[in-house]
Formats: C-alpha cells, structure tokens, sequence
C-alpha cells in the first residue's frame, strides 16, 4: 500500500478481493429482487461512490443514477447527529423503484433522515444497500435490504470512506487509528 502517504496506521480490516466477492453477490441478490424492474440507484456522495461503480457492474439490469451529499461528520471521528442535505437529487423519484446506496450504516441517523426525506417524494419502492454496518454503535433502527459486511465499531477508511478528505483511494477497508 504505497500510496505517498503514512499508513503506519492503518490496518486492513477487508481486503480488496473480500469488497470484489462481497459487491458481486450484492449485484446478484439484487438483480434477482429487481428483474424486469427499472432500478434508480441514489448514491450518497462521496463514501458511497467507489462501492457504487463497482456494484453497477453487477448489475445486468435496466439502471439509472442520481446522487445526494448529506454533512454529519464535520471533518469528526464521530457523527455529529446533525444531517444537513448539500446537494439534492437531480431527477423525481416518483413512481420509481429506488435503491440508495450507502457506504456505511453508523448510528442509523443519517440513513434514517434520508429515508424519511426519499419516502416523501413518493417512490414506488425504497430500499437501501450498505457496504458497511456496524450494529454496535446503532442510536437509530433503519431497515436495510443489503448488507455488505458488518463490522466493529472502529473508524474504517478506504474504498471511498474518508478521514478529513484522505484515504478514500485506498484499494481495502481500514481501520483507522488515530490519537484525538
């Protein structure tokens, strides 16, 4: 992992072929649930992105793409509790089958807010896919359709996750350790 940064401090907690074995039975269960459907998928920037790319090759089915950025982490090793949406979808969702896809599924907060803010466009079906659960650190029950992996509750990096804009281009999940 020779990056051009320090990652003495990172331990791979999920290997880059465990995410390509993991998205490829995610895009398959899927597919199974949505076939002959038209599926929207709402990617919540940025974490969410890298996981995104690679799901949508798995699935063999007739897709489009929106995104939304929400703020809850304020450059923070922890969720401030707050979500404030920072950038809104492009399209409606009305009438449409809708999969938000997440990077990571915290306290539940975050997730939570954005179904309720989805659920009231009107969708004519709302399920959410995570790459990343940790069950430990849930405030706030949300029921989630997919789940990648569930892990503890440490700080992860990696493969679109982020601490203060850096590792997201790391190939595996990480945890992260760092001295507040």
């Amino acid at each position: 992992m020779s990056l051009g940064m320090n990652v003495s401090h990172l331990k791979v907690l999920i290997d880059e072929s465990q995410l390509r074995q993991r998205t490829r039975e995610l895009g398959e269960q899927i597919s199974r649930d949505y076939e002959g459907r038209q599926l929207h998928l709402v990617c919540i920037l940025k974490g969410a992105c890298v996981f995104l790319a690679d799901l949508m090759r798995y699935l063999p089915l007739d897709i489009s793409v929106d995104f939304m950025a929400v703020s809850s982490y304020s450059n923070s090793l922890h969720t401030s509790g707050e979500v404030k949406i920072i950038k809104d979808l492009d399209s409606s969702i009305q009438g449409r089958d809708v999969l938000l896809v997440e990077d990571i599924l915290d306290t539940g907060l975050t997730v939570d807010y954005l179904l309720r803010t989805l659920h009231a466009r009107c969708p004519r079906s709302l399920r959410t896919v995570t790459l990343l659960s940790k069950p430990a650190r849930r405030i706030k029950f949300v029921e989630v359709a997919y789940v990648g992996f569930e892990i503890p509750s440490d700080f992860v990096v990696g493969y679109g996750l982020d601490y203060q804009e850096k590792y997201r281009n790391l190939p595996n999940i990480c945890i992260l350790k760092i001295n507040e």
